[in-house]
């Protein structure tokens, strides 16, 4: 029978794990209004440099009427002459208004987005593992690309070009009164139907946007899912239906970005003509009074390009609400990325281990369960690990074996019962003190793309070569690195591609080495490997488990010999327990596995 603790059956979460959905904005001005404040100077310098490029703007319709008065009417040659000069050194000054601006926020913007780009980067990589079976990795390597690339130019270029024809707006307005009120209101007659166009048109070119950025997404993640597991597709002769399966996704992508252009098209059409039927009128009735001696031809192109102005700002306005409408569906994705929970969090007021750790585990009356409609996957699980002493976890497939090994670092949390090590609830525990305490050892080892010394290391960055020569010893991988190109500096390719099963496997072990934990966990350490490799990563783990408390999850139960107890689980239960003689003596469900095996 399986043994079971007399302590706590079903101990609920400590109220200092639970946690709350962060409350944020989803529009992107405002959720980006506390990551400005730090360039609040740079940002005053460009606000100063924008409304004098501005005004520069403003002014020159003034100037041309004097200038085309003073060469029409008053034939005074000086007079002229001044005035073209003050105007190349006022457009002088622009340019250099222009310059600084467009710099210095250019700078902001990569730096704000840069930030947010690693915040959302560090927010995914400590999402708990549930997140991961729901979402496709090529679906956020787009959230991290294109949608913040969205964001970017909204910070870029939006902010300022509203900045800018909003003035050119407002001052322009402004000047057209001061000039000629009557003409004044023929200009502004049309703003109702840009201003309503905009509106209609933006709330659908939002929709549209979100729309081509979800289809975008799926297509990378699909993309990213054939190229990590390129050997099935090659293996199965599915190249062409991979790449059919792409060109259909993309078929969507062309669909959704062809509607938005209707949009696009539709609201810059309506909204150019409407402005520039806008100018016309106005070019007509100035017209009526140049004949009429009310007004001077000067004081005509003067207005007129004031009027040229305030249309060319209401477009833009209304141009820039579409493309702020585009943008807030790819920064609302962004956002929410950054609003999500780990559904396994760390508590508030974390419980510090006592050093050293001895690595003493125990499970109390565990539960557990993937969703709230799925079946139990364990049921009533208890035992211990004493500090030191090998356990083995066998049993068949599907039997919950690697559920436990899952919950042991908590990338899971138990349903009711508890884990605790060394006497410490592990949800009390901070991510840093109970995972640096554990080595875990997986059936499929995952290296990353640099060198041999970088996969060893990673345990320990800051290992020292003998460190890690000493670790890849002691893993027995030195014999197989020494053959290597570079020796420790060969790189492994993605997924350590370049290396064989049990070569992986070693340095695997050789990290684990290098890690120096109080609990190893082996989940299947060696069911993949040939039996030379196996052999070899064999005489590496005697070694590893060497006074270390270890759980050692197997399928072939010929690994499972060296362990002080072995426990078998059966649909998500210990059904039994015991040293290996006395189970295959005993003839249950562990005697019929291992003469299986033996046949085998």
């Amino acid at each position: 029978m399986a043994h079971r603790a007399d302590v706590a059956t079903s101990v609920p979460l400590p109220p200092d794990v639970t946690t709350t959905r962060r409350p944020i904005s989803l529009k992107p001005l405002a959720a980006l209004v506390p990551r400005l404040r730090p360039y609040a100077g740079r940002l005053g310098i460009c606000a100063v440099c924008l409304v004098v490029a501005a005004a520069v703007g403003l002014a020159f319709p003034m100037v041309v009427r004097y200038l085309l008065d003073a060469a029409f009417q008053h034939r005074d040659r000086a007079l002229l002459d001044r005035i073209a000069i003050g105007l190349i050194l006022a457009f002088a000054l622009q340019g250099a208004m222009n310059f600084i601006q467009v710099f210095l926020l250019t700078g902001t913007s990569e730096r704000v987005i840069a930030k947010l780009r690693e915040d959302v980067f560090a927010h995914l990589v400590r999402l708990s593992p549930s997140f991961y079976t729901e979402r496709r990795t090529g679906e956020l390597t787009s959230r991290l690309s294109a949608d913040l690339a969205v964001l970017q130019t909204l910070m870029g270029s939006w902010v300022s070009e509203l900045s800018r024809q909003s003035i050119f707006l407002i001052g322009g307005i402004a000047l057209l009164t001061l000039t000629h009120p009557r003409l004044t209101t023929t200009t502004l007659a049309v703003v109702p139907l840009v201003v309503g166009s905009a509106i209609f048109f933006g709330r659908r070119l939002r929709r549209a946007s979100t729309g081509v950025q979800d289809r975008v997404a799926d297509a990378m993640g699909m993309a990213n899912e054939s190229f990590s597991q390129i050997r099935s597709v090659q293996s199965f002769v599915r190249e062409d239906e991979e790449t059919r399966r792409f060109r259909g996704l993309l078929s969507g992508v062309v669909s959704a970005a062809i509607a938005r252009a209707r949009m696009r098209a539709l609201l810059f059409g309506i909204v150019g003509f409407a402005a520039f039927a806008g100018v016309v009128a106005v070019l007509w009735q100035g017209g009526l009074l140049v004949l009429e001696g009310v007004l001077t031809p000067g004081a005509l192109v003067s207005f007129l390009l004031y009027a040229i102005t305030v249309a060319a700002a209401v477009g833009s306005l209304a141009s820039l609400f579409g493309s702020y409408q585009e943008a807030v569906g790819a920064a609302s994705r962004v956002f929410e990325l950054l609003a999500m929970e780990p559904s396994v969090a760390e508590p508030l007021a974390p419980t510090a281990l006592r050093t050293p750790v001895r690595g003493a585990l125990r499970l109390d009356d565990v539960h557990f369960r993937y969703a709230p409609d799925l079946p139990e996957a364990l049921a009533d699980v208890s035992f211990s690990i004493a500090p030191g002493e090998v356990v083995a976890l066998v049993g068949p497939s599907g039997a919950g074996k690697t559920t436990v090994a899952s919950l042991i670092p908590r990338f899971w949390d138990v349903t009711s019962g508890r884990i605790t090590l060394d006497g410490v609830d592990i949800r009390q525990l901070a991510f840093a003190d109970l995972r640096g305490s554990i080595g875990l050892v997986p059936q499929e080892p995952a290296l990353i793309s640099g060198t041999v010394r970088d996969n060893i290391a990673y345990a320990r960055p800051s290992a020292s070569e003998p460190d890690v020569l000493a670790a890849a010893r002691a893993a027995h991988a030195i014999e197989f690195i020494e053959r290597l190109p570079d020796g420790l500096e060969t790189l492994v390719g993605e997924r350590g591609v370049k290396l064989s099963g049990g070569q992986r496997q070693r340095i695997a072990l050789a990290r684990v080495f290098l890690k120096n934990p109080a609990l190893v966990v082996l989940d299947e350490a060696t069911s993949s490997l040939d039996n030379e490799s196996e052999r070899l990563v064999e005489i590496a783990m005697e070694e590893l488990l060497r006074g270390r408390s270890t759980l050692i999850i197997a399928h072939r139960l010929r690994t499972v010999r060296r362990a002080d107890r072995v426990l078998v689980l059966e649909h998500g239960r210990i059904v039994e327990s015991g040293t290996h003689e006395q189970l295959v003596v005993a003839d249950g469900v562990y005697g019929r596995l291992y003469r299986a095996e033996l046949r085998d």
